[in-house]
């Protein structure tokens, strides 16, 4: 971390704003530097070091815009932190001003309507706690760990896509602060631009201080891990491909190659049943099946709360490793692509590194391309590239920098490797400065219409969470 001395850049920005925010915002809510900085800007991957001057513990939406309105007076880099698991790390921006979201965590679930309302910086596992305990559960990722906000924004791959669709598809308004500090109500008939552009468009609009999703009777699905020998990948996931072609919408599957027990890589399947227990429980059901197609390695199935499996994602996958990212979309693995991810995985460099695909199929592939922002439709397979590792190698290793790392140079090698057999694009969560050429087409038909609600409400581009076509959203940039 970078120590704070007497010529520390952030000096000018941290004398002259906390004066202004701490006639706004409790003096103990705006941190300079001491520990509780240093707890602050800690994020989910360790090898980001950008550091702000100002971190600013919002509580309320009046605290939000606060210091909206004193970074733009000021002329102070903004940026927003929520669960601070973007592998670029752009919660923060160097000697910027971060609106801390952490502390507006809080849940409020309406039984009766089957929606919850969520502060800014709630996590995926708040929304799913909070659900559980009256038998509701929400559409998240696979990890409760991730701002459920900003998972949303981007479009929001999980286990129940096939059954709900994408965690945009079922976000149902939002309060917004824009980027003159001024407060919205965005829903279908209130702002529908705004709206539109927040279901997939990515962070880029505004801060997004709550916001109201679809909730759905699904606390327990039918889940677990399935592991198995990597010298038997081609056929197994030769199978695979049919029965992804085929599932029904109540079975998603991921599928990969993460290491095993023992350190060597496996074939990797994890299958979520939303449907009824007692048919995906079945030993002759559709999740066991998926454990018959081979002697597994491990083999692990059965009902669980949905809290429960996004603590073991959690688990594999904690704060405080270093890492990258890279994502592809393809039509389907069997084939050369199984051949070019199979040798990748048999080169991981590291115990921690992974490589998963996500089914995209069923319910979120059923509104119309232009119903929201998110610039995909059709059935596909979207592929997180994961290179991680512990300790021994600076941030510019990890970016590339003094001839690049070990494990950056495989990320790298096999995201290129990958591109022949990928369709244009890319999941904008998973897109950085990096690969301009994806972000130019990730939102297709959607993009002369995103860039126009952009220029409307953000002309200035305060915001810049996710990348958008013709511009940059680079490592340190803004976050929503």
């Amino acid at each position: 971390m970078q120590s704070h001395t007497d010529t520390d850049p952030r000096d000018s920005v941290s004398t002259a704003l906390p004066a202004e925010l701490r006639s706004r915002i409790p003096a103990g809510r705006v941190l300079t530097d001491g520990p509780e900085y240093a707890e602050a800007v800690a994020l989910f991957n360790a090898a980001v070091d950008v550091r702000p001057s100002v971190v600013v513990r919002c509580e309320t939406t009046a605290d939000v815009q606060a210091a909206v309105r004193a970074s733009r007076d000021h002329g102070v880099p903004l940026s927003v932190r929520g669960g601070g698991h973007d592998f670029w790390g752009r919660a923060f921006r160097p000697g910027g001003l971060v609106l801390d979201l952490t502390g507006m965590r809080e849940v409020q679930v309406d039984t009766t309507r089957r929606l919850a309302t969520v502060g800014g910086g709630a996590l995926s596992s708040d929304v799913v706690s909070a659900a559980e305990r009256v038998g509701l559960t929400a559409v998240t990722g696979t990890a409760g760990s991730v701002g459920m906000v900003g998972l949303t924004l981007g479009g929001g791959y999980g286990p129940l896509l096939g059954q709900f669709g994408l965690a945009a598809d079922n976000l149902l308004g939002a309060e917004v602060v824009l980027a003159d500090g001024s407060r919205v109500d965005t829903d279908a008939e209130h702002h529908p631009d705004l709206f539109w552009a927040l279901r997939g468009g990515g962070g880029n609009f505004g801060v997004v201080t709550s916001a109201r999703i679809r909730l759905h009777p699904v606390p327990n699905v039918v889940s677990g891990t399935i592991l198995y020998p990597i010298g038997r990948s081609a056929e197994i996931l030769a199978d695979l491909g049919g029965i992804l072609q085929d599932s029904p919408d109540e079975l998603t599957v991921d599928v990969g190659f993460l290491p095993g027990p023992d350190g060597k890589p496996t074939v990797y399947v994890a299958p979520t049943w939303s449907g009824d227990l007692q048919v995906g429980n079945a030993e002759n059901g559709p999740v066991r099946a998926l454990a018959g197609l081979g002697t597994p390695v491990m083999a692990e199935v059965g009902p669980v709360a949905r809290s429960a499996t996004l603590a073991a994602t959690d688990a594999m996958f904690p704060f405080g490793r270093m890492g990258a990212i890279r994502t592809r979309t393809v039509q389907s693995i069997p084939g050369p692509a199984a051949t070019v991810l199979d040798r990748a995985a048999q080169e991981f460099t590291s115990p921690f590194s992974a490589i998963v695909w996500h089914q995209f199929h069923g319910a979120a592939t059923r509104p119309p391309l232009g119903s929201t922002a998110f610039g995909r439709r059709e059935p596909h397979l979207m592929v997180e590239l994961i290179s991680m590792w512990e300790g021994g190698e600076r941030k510019d290793d990890a970016r590339g920098g003094n001839g690049g790392s070990t494990h950056l140079r495989w990320l790298e090698e096999l995201h290129a490797a990958l591109e022949p057999f990928s369709l244009p694009g890319g999941y904008v969560n998973f897109l950085g400065p990096e690969t301009p050429d994806q972000v130019a087409r990730s939102y297709g038909p959607n993009t002369e219409r995103l860039l126009a609600v952009k220029s409307a409400v953000d002309p200035d581009s305060v915001f810049a969470a996710t990348p958008l076509p013709g511009g940059t959203a680079d490592a340190g940039s803004t976050a929503v």
